[in-house]
């Protein structure tokens, strides 16, 4: 009996975990892969633990009052997350809040943004690989699930003219958001890494990948990530430009999270877009590359580098050259990202604005609310379970409900069936 109870407690344990994860619109779809990948990064004291945890941020104080310890030790096990990249601190005026941000873009990546020998690495990223790629859910339910998506492609501002630059708003330039980042950290790439473990990396550089403001500064506290100045910073960006990279962000004008370095072989997002990409799975820029047929030779360099298959190439149907080819675009494929661009000797290939300009959520709490609504999980926003949402919080939240066209507003509304938020609506709207 005693090993029944055993076993049932620590199956338990790990259920709690993946509901906690799943309370959040960036969850995780339980299998036994996600169970196996979970006992890696987290005991089962640990995952218990971790359950309890509110969504929103929270101190050392409410969480020892949650999990009923003394505050020293609730402070031990948070910094002790928080080294490993469970979790993401933040210190203000000598208080430290927390928060546990979602399995991606969160722990998953953050467990191999650098070389470490606390756990094996190589049995987490077959796992991941496993998980994210093989079993597929996990990122069907990230990147199709509503039409907010956590990330978005930035231009390659190297093959920007003069008359397109005009069209590129501050926050769509990759370096004017390392610019004007309060802290800019660097890492290893998290996707190449997983995919190094399982032998199917490419050459593209390793510490690359960059995490910024807010969460750049947790990570750099605790060793995760390197800190660099913006200097390092633009370096970086022109040498993944260089390295025909595609620089994916956070899908917000303020406070961006991060900026990876993106190859079409490793990277999840555009392994998607490439899977995906009729469903739009990524946002993409406000440009789309134009053919330019007179120029085209056929060469085939645009189709080599494209990260998502977008470009491909033709019969050019030439009667005095039967098997001349041109390069055609899929226009529902492209991200817009520019890299094509780069290969393209002959000026066959120019950027051109896309038809309808594509919208840039403001902030992170804008996102969340979106892909709440959307996925059906608005309603664990404003009810977390464990502890009640301070008003500044409510007040954020409800701030952006106001902001949304009408039919996202009935949607919020049903979901938690709240006459509150129906009325605070027509209120505002009149």
């Amino acid at each position: 009996m005693a090993h029944h109870n055993t076993i049932t407690i620590r199956a338990n344990s790990y259920n709690s975990l993946v509901r906690r994860l799943n309370i959040f619109p960036q969850g995780a779809p339980p299998s036994e892969l996600l169970f196996k990948i979970l006992k890696v990064l987290f005991s089962e004291r640990e995952a218990k633990l971790v359950s309890m945890l509110p969504i929103k941020s929270f101190t050392d104080k409410k969480v020892a009052a949650i999990w009923k310890f003394n505050l020293s030790d609730a402070k031990i096990i948070l910094n002790d997350l928080a080294d490993r990249g469970i979790l993401l601190d933040y210190e203000d005026d000598g208080n430290t809040t927390y928060v546990l941000p979602p399995p991606m873009a969160g722990f998953f990546e953050f467990s191999l943004m650098r070389y470490r020998k606390d756990f094996d690495q190589k049995v987490l990223s077959e796992l991941l690989y496993q998980y994210l790629n093989v079993e597929e859910d996990f990122i069907k339910a990230l990147f199709l699930d509503g039409k907010t998506h956590l990330g978005r492609v930035f231009v390659n501002e190297s093959v920007l003219t003069n008359e397109n630059a005009l069209h590129v708003l501050d926050y769509e330039r990759a370096s004017e958001v390392v610019k004007t980042a309060l802290q800019i950290g660097v890492g290893v790439c998290y996707c190449r890494h997983k995919m190094e473990h399982v032998g199917k990396n490419c050459g593209a550089p390793m510490d690359i990948c960059l995490t910024l403001n807010g969460p750049a500064e947790s990570l750099i506290r605790h060793g995760i990530a390197r800190k660099v100045d913006a200097a390092e910073g633009l370096d970086l960006l022109s040498k993944a430009q260089d390295c025909n990279l595609v620089q994916f962000g956070e899908n917000v004008q303020e406070q961006v999270c991060f900026i990876c370095n993106c190859c079409g072989c490793c990277c999840e997002a555009l392994i998607a877009a490439r899977k995906f990409g009729f469903s739009n799975p990524v946002h993409t820029t406000n440009f789309i590359p134009a053919i330019i047929e007179e120029k085209c030779t056929g060469c085939g360099k645009c189709v080599s580098l494209c990260p998502v298959e977008a470009m491909t190439l033709v019969t050019a149907s030439d009667p005095h050259k039967p098997t001349k080819k041109k390069a055609k675009l899929d226009d529902d494929q492209c991200l817009g990202c520019g890299v094509c661009l780069k290969g393209c000797n002959v000026d066959a290939l120019k950027l051109e604005s896309r038809g309808e300009r594509v919208i840039t959520l403001v902030n992170s709490t804008h996102r969340v609310v979106l892909m709440a609504i959307e996925r059906g999980k608005f309603q664990n926003l404003l009810f977390d379970n464990q502890v009640l949402f301070s008003h500044r919080a409510m007040a954020a939240v409800l701030g952006v409900i106001l902001k949304l066209p009408p039919a996202k507003q009935i949607l919020a509304s049903n979901q938690f069936r709240s006459r509150y938020l129906l009325a605070l609506i027509k209120r505002y709207k009149c």
